[in-house]
This record gives structure tokens, sequence and C-alpha cells, in this order.
């Protein structure tokens, strides 16, 4: 059982996150897998993945027009091996390394979300996205940043039904593969049905902003509480391993 301060804190973290993922095309993970860490690891990252299948499904609905899957399948190939490894980790580092690990790239997805790079789209580089997007992804929940990056040059709403269509797929591949090595449980299940409505929430108003606000000054706002977040658990998780 989750005890009502945690279960606050995290729909308020799981309403920001899907606020900022329905708004720019991805984001739930990075904005909610550390501060979700801090509030309780065991949140992270199966209830953080279903949550964001559930988002990825609202908003693909939203932006099914819009849907181009060319090559998106060598990115969910890729998520296979990715997700494996991911899952391995888990199973053998401690809580604090985890912590330093989700720290990590939460930090490199905002550092790699500020540079400008330009990547030809291919089977190949699609490959690739899709097996870090699976390692970042088993243990943090962040797998959208590789893809997110890659598929940049798309039109926001092409991009954001892209990216929705890959998460709705890649996340069940997770989940599977986490339920394979022991790591999800009845008691996630019940953990995310307490959060979705916070998921529901953060779309239905995302809904209404939509066109109406700066994505840029949003994508910024984003990266900064990212950066901040990612800061704080390396100082919890620094402190736990050393203490």
């Amino acid at each position: 059982m989750i005890d009502p301060v945690t279960l606050l804190l995290a729909s308020l973290i799981i309403f920001c996150g899907a606020l900022t993922q329905s708004l720019i095309g991805f984001g739930l993970a990075v904005v909610a897998s550390p501060l979700l860490y801090i509030v309780d690891p065991s949140l992270v990252p199966a209830p953080v993945i279903m949550m964001g299948f559930s988002i990825a499904l609202l908003t693909l609905f939203r932006e099914r027009g819009q849907l181009e899957f060319n090559g998106l399948q060598y990115a969910l190939l890729g998520r296979i091996p990715g997700g494996i490894l991911g899952a391995t980790l888990i199973l053998v580092a401690p809580q604090p390394i985890l912590g330093l690990a989700i720290a990590a790239i939460v930090a490199l997805a905002v550092g790699l979300s500020l540079m400008k790079l330009s990547i030809p789209v291919n089977r190949f580089s699609l490959f690739i996205a899709g097996v870090l997007s699976g390692i970042f992804g088993n243990i943090a929940a962040i797998g959208g940043p590789p893809l997110a990056i890659l598929l940049s040059g798309k039109d926001a709403g092409q991009f954001r039904a892209a990216l929705s269509a890959f998460f709705i797929f890649s996340s069940m591949i997770a989940l599977i593969i986490l339920a394979l090595a022991g790591l999800l449980t009845l008691e996630h299940f019940y953990i995310s049905l307490m959060l979705l409505p916070s998921v529901i929430l953060g779309y239905l108003v995302a809904g209404r902003l939509v066109g109406r606000v700066d994505k840029q000054k949003t994508r910024a706002l984003t990266l900064a509480l990212c950066g901040v977040s990612a800061l704080i658990l390396t100082i919890k998780s620094t402190i736990e391993l050393i203490g």
C-alpha cells in the first residue's frame, strides 16, 4: 500500500509529467522519474512506464491523423536487447547506484536535448536509438530522448504522433521484460491505477493549452526542472552510497 502523502506527491509529479509530454511530445518520464525515485524508489520504473503508455495512447488518439510509422519497427526491434540489458542492471545494482544511474540518464537527456544534433534517420540509427531507449527505459523509464533527438526534424504533430506510437509498443515490450525478470508486481498495477487520474488530468489541461503556450519556453522550463531533479537525486544517492 502507498501512503497518502506519497500518493499526493506522486500524483502531482505525474500530472506535471503528463502535461509536459502532451504539450511537447515527450517528457513524462524525464520529469517524473528522478522526482518519484526521491519520493519512493519503488515507483520507478514500472509505474512510470505504465503512465507513459497511458499518456502516449491519449496523445496518439489526438494526433492520429499525423502518424507516419515509417521505420519505427527498427527502433522497436532495438528496444528488446536494450530492455534486457536495462532490466539486468536493475537486478544487480544496489539502490544508490540505480539512483545515480537515473540522475545520469536525466542529465544526459537534458544535455542531448540542448544540442542541435543532425543524425541521418535510417534503419541503423533507428535501431541504435531503440537500444539506448531500451536501456534507459528499463532502468529509469526514460526511453524517449534517443528517439526524440533522432526525429526532431519532423513537424510538431508528426513528432508527437511518431513518439506516441513508439511509446505504446515500447512500453509493452519493457513491461514484458520487467515481468520476466520478476520486477513487475500486482502492487505496481494498483499504484498505476491510483495515478491514472493525474495522467488524464494532465492530458486534458494540455488539450486546452496546445497552440496557446510557447513550446520553446515550456521545453526550457522542463529541462531546467529535470536538471535540478537530477542534481538533487545525485546528492541523495551519493550520501546513501557513502553513508
